[in-house]
């Protein structure tokens, strides 16, 4: 049986007495009923891996002792992904659950030219992140970043690769062509697509314009259809 999964941000590989944070300590004692001499599982979301056994349990909080510590390294080709904030959030919230899932190292949101929504419950939408990154049982947490207009993540990127998917007419590249050897980001645009001066300015900043198909996907579809292809490439 596997062990139960939980995120302590504040965990280091030096902890050894641990007292759990409000959240884990309700979830294991009120609603898994985990009690003294029980093991588990905890992970700072930055590659930190403890096996851990509670020592003490009441009402108000939980106190374990580590046993054994891992450290995970990150992916060696970090995959972002750049994405528009979209007016149905559940759309958003599912597309970020399976970024995380799949292994995404960073979230961009972006505020397009034509996307509808201008701002985001971002407490909300990390913890989304949080819960697929334990469900997954994976140690690290995607960062989310806070919304920006598209054109400073156009301009003011670092990533080696630099990818933009859109729907207009030009020349495309499959993206399961492409192989990310280095840090990638890709860019997915609003209902509407990516405008085409957006475009132009992608163009200018040396993006290559990738296909994901022949058929027009919703935003998020195309944001997992990318998520898919980068990290099994």
């Amino acid at each position: 049986m596997q062990l139960p999964y939980f995120y302590e941000p504040t965990l280091t590989e030096s902890s050894s007495l641990f007292t759990l944070s409000e959240e884990t300590h309700k979830h294991a004692i009120q609603v898994l009923r985990m009690k003294a001499n029980d093991a588990l599982h905890l992970t700072n979301g930055r590659g930190l891996l403890s096996r851990a056994v509670i020592t003490s349990a009441d009402k108000k909080q939980s106190i374990v002792q580590v046993e054994a510590v891992q450290f995970f390294e990150e992916r060696e080709t970090r995959i972002s992904i750049g994405i528009s904030l979209l007016k149905n959030t559940n759309r958003l919230e599912w597309f970020l659950e399976k970024a995380a899932e799949l292994g995404i190292s960073a979230i961009h949101l972006l505020q397009c030219h034509r996307t509808e929504k201008e701002h985001s419950r971002f407490d909300r939408l990390n913890g989304i992140l949080i819960a697929a990154m334990l469900q997954s049982q994976q140690t690290w947490l995607p960062v989310l970043h806070e919304p920006k207009p598209v054109d400073e993540i156009i301009q003011h990127t670092s990533a080696a690769i630099k990818l933009v998917a859109h729907c207009e007419e030009g020349n495309k590249i499959p993206l399961q062509k492409i192989k990310p050897t280095a840090p990638t980001l890709i860019l997915i645009g609003p209902e509407g697509d990516f405008t085409p001066d957006e475009i132009h300015e992608c163009l200018k900043h040396h993006f290559i314009a990738v296909s994901l198909g022949s058929t027009r996907l919703r935003t998020e579809t195309a944001g997992v259809v990318a998520a898919t292809l980068l990290m099994i490439n």
